[in-house]
């Protein structure tokens, strides 16, 4: 099968029906009960995109999106029924790429997992933009700042390419809400400043470059 994603969900009529119905749709799926077997598959295996209930036993979804960021930028969406402003942003913040609310349509996981996976894999071509210290390389979708390689989730990759092809303009929240994280998006405004303010951190001394403009939104300057 093309792709390979790792769910982690304690109800196992939920994991059997996403099992299947991506099975049908050519992606496979390892199931895991709980965040802590979620942690022992992930040790052994790669995989193109991780599903994590948030409520789960032993070690519950938001613990261990914590755990995967310390290490890897794998796309990982979140599964909940805690669909909250305070709960999406935590995940958000935690470093999760997207966000679907229980009940969901299967249709709709699938759209968003194979969403999530092929900004993750990019497109191929050898072009790279650079502005002041931050270069993209955007066929191994790369990031370095002064030479430095720079590890970014997929949703900060895709924030950095839009501001970088947008380098000096202000983007509104909304704007970027629609070119990032697209029209079916379920989470507010206050998304993309979480994610703005762990871009920044990723970047390091390049994160000073991405200015705040009051009340309008984001600009990308050159140094």
């Amino acid at each position: 099968m093309a792709e390979r994603v790792l769910l982690a969900e304690d109800e196992k009529a939920m994991r059997d029906i996403i099992r299947d119905y991506f099975a049908a749709h050519e992606i496979e799926c390892d199931l895991a009960r709980d965040g802590a077997e979620a942690l022992d598959l992930l040790r052994d295996h790669d995989y193109d995109a991780i599903l994590l209930d948030v409520l789960m036993p032993n070690l519950d979804g938001f613990s261990v999106c914590r755990a995967v960021r310390e290490k890897s930028g794998v796309p990982i969406l979140f599964l909940t029924a805690l669909g909250t402003e305070p709960d999406v942003l935590r995940g958000y913040a935690l470093g999760a790429d997207d966000y679907v609310t229980k009940p969901f349509s299967l249709a709709v996981l699938l759209a968003k997992t194979r969403a999530v996976i092929r900004r993750s894999r990019g497109e191929g071509g050898g072009e790279t933009l650079s502005c002041g210290a931050i270069t993209l390389d955007l066929a191994g979708r790369t990031c370095t700042v002064e030479g430095r390689p720079v590890a970014l989730t997929p949703r900060e990759y895709e924030l950095l390419l839009c501001l970088m092809r947008h380098r000096g303009q202000v983007l509104s929240r909304d704007q970027l809400l629609d070119k990032v994280w697209g029209i079916d998006f379920e989470g507010g405004q206050r998304a993309v400043d979480v994610r703005v303010k762990r871009l920044r951190a990723a970047l390091g001394s390049g994160g000073k470059q991405i200015k705040t403009v009051f009340k309008a939104g984001y600009r990308l300057e050159g140094g």
